[in-house]
């Protein structure tokens, strides 16, 4: 038989991104809906062991869906890695009487909520949080949809000055190991090179590239470096590459860094959050647990944790066409 759930816990962890308060609001909410309680942890994990717990209603989460961050704040915890740490993080739920746990996060977080049901039996459900897009059982994770405008506007504005001054920009974008946030702005920023970890353009095409371009007419450029590209050791070396071998070019790196998880959610993120928190919600208090919700084919689908945490995201094949297309 189904655990009868009759209070839920929500907390969020790992990197912070656009949309998890509008995530928290909405599980807070459908459990005002349904008539059960809800309690916000503070400080991820780290919040779970040490108790750091807060009743939530409908009006404690007013005012926060066009906030970004996340109001219960996020942590690392090393303890909760270890079998004891779990087990005080267990035991805080079962004296405030918590019937199940919503995480809101990525890959580390669900990683921590699936050992910890396997562990102790204990009701589990994932929302993905991350603007890396790199869960596998969704299309869109938390967080993405907004850092992609987010970035789209930074290199508007660096093209501005590109071609003012005949420079060529590297920009660096986020997005760890996978190439989704490099490939989509780069397309929508009209960069001429877009380099991302699935795709090895290598130093010498990438100059090819670059001086086709010039010939072309092209008097400055913008090329969308990926953090997670392995052409060189890092985006300051590609530049100095660059600068010996070609010539006619001003070459500047501009490292976005962590502005892009911050800033008010998109339309798109504040929608999605919402409906990802009743899904999560609703699906609790049917009996299905150590799942996470996703968006897929435009539907809130659930995906056991095991495949989300497993699976590897795909590019988008068709993007890359594009961008090649585009770039001539």
């Amino acid at each position: 038989m189904p655990k009868t759930i009759k209070k839920l816990a929500v907390l969020t962890s790992g990197g912070d991104s656009p949309g998890m308060n509008a995530a928290i609001r909405s599980v807070v909410r459908a459990c005002a809906y349904h008539n059960i309680e809800c309690i916000g942890v503070y400080r991820g994990y780290e919040g779970l062991i040490e108790g750091d717990f807060k009743q939530m209603d409908a009006r404690s989460v007013r005012g926060i869906i066009n906030k970004g961050g996340t109001i219960l704040k996020s942590a690392r915890s090393k303890e909760f890695r270890t079998v004891e740490g779990r087990q005080k993080a267990f035991d805080s739920l079962v004296k405030a009487s918590i019937d199940g746990l919503v995480v809101v996060g990525g890959d580390g977080s669900f990683t921590g909520a699936l050992i910890f049901n396997q562990e102790f039996d204990f009701p589990v459900m994932g929302i993905p949080g991350t603007i890396d897009n790199d869960i596998v059982g969704t299309s869109h994770t938390l967080g993405f949809d907004t850092a992609l405008n987010t970035v789209v506007d930074a290199i508007d504005k660096i093209r501005d000055t590109a071609s003012s001054h005949n420079r060529l920009f590297f920009i660096e974008v986020m997005g760890r190991d996978v190439g989704h946030i490099a490939l989509n702005v780069g397309i929508a920023g009209g960069a001429e090179e877009i380099l991302i970890p699935e795709e090895d353009l290598g130093l010498d095409r990438l100059v090819e590239s670059l001086n086709k371009s010039r010939k072309s007419g092209k008097s400055s450029s913008i090329v969308v470096v990926a953090e997670g590209d392995k052409i060189g050791k890092n985006i300051f070396e590609l530049k100095d590459y660059v600068d010996e071998n070609m010539e006619g070019y001003d070459v500047r790196v501009s490292v976005l860094g962590h502005m892009q998880r911050g800033g008010a959610p998109s339309c798109f993120d504040r929608v999605l959050a919402s409906r990802m928190g009743v899904k999560a919600v609703e699906s609790m208090l049917n009996g299905q647990t150590n799942y996470m919700v996703g968006l897929l084919n435009g539907k809130m689908e659930l995906t056991p944790l095991d495949n989300a945490i497993k699976g590897k995201t795909k590019i988008n094949l068709e993007l890359l066409r594009v961008s090649d297309i585009m770039s001539t």
